[in-house]
């Protein structure tokens, strides 16, 4: 449990400072997910989407571009394992961008920043450190260890 916290704190960190943007820091008495917040969360969501689809762009350029028909096949199967690479790269972050177009949609209708499961606060430092988290940290906890508990016994199946 420690290393998740520490993890969590580095990943935080990591995300926030690669956009350039300070963590939020709520006032005395602030109501949760106000105005200033949810703004900060959007700008959030919106940096890291308009990355994500510059990154996409870079991808496609860069593989039209560099595309070559090697005749050296050892040549040819390091470009086709480059370019797999890269496009399970961007792969995860076409579901990553889903997410955050989901996150977007819910600071929109009011529900961002509450556990779909449960209803309550996520929190601020979750939600800095996992802008499209939708689970508080103990329901994610839970859902973990059930996860883990229905897949120890598939061992067998594989």
């Amino acid at each position: 449990m420690t290393q998740k916290k520490i993890n969590n704190t580095q990943n935080k960190n990591d995300v926030l400072t690669r956009f350039g943007i300070p963590s939020y820091k709520a006032k005395a008495r602030e109501k949760y997910m106000s105005g200033k917040q949810l703004g900060h969360f959007k700008t959030i969501l919106l940096t890291w989407k308009v990355q994500l689809e510059t990154e996409a762009d870079k991808t496609v350029n860069h593989m039209k571009n560099e595309s070559v028909n090697f005749a050296d096949p050892n040549d040819r199967a390091s470009q086709e394992s480059d370019f797999g690479l890269e496009l399970r790269t961007r792969d995860r972050e076409r579901k990553l961008l889903k997410k955050i177009q989901f996150s977007l949609n819910k600071i929109e209708n009011g529900s961002y920043g509450y556990c779909e499961e449960t209803g309550e606060e996520i929190g601020l430092q979750r939600l800095e450190a996992r802008p499209v988290a939708t689970l508080s940290l103990e329901a994610q906890e839970r859902r973990e260890i059930k996860d883990k508990q229905y897949s120890e016994g598939d061992d067998y199946l594989r």
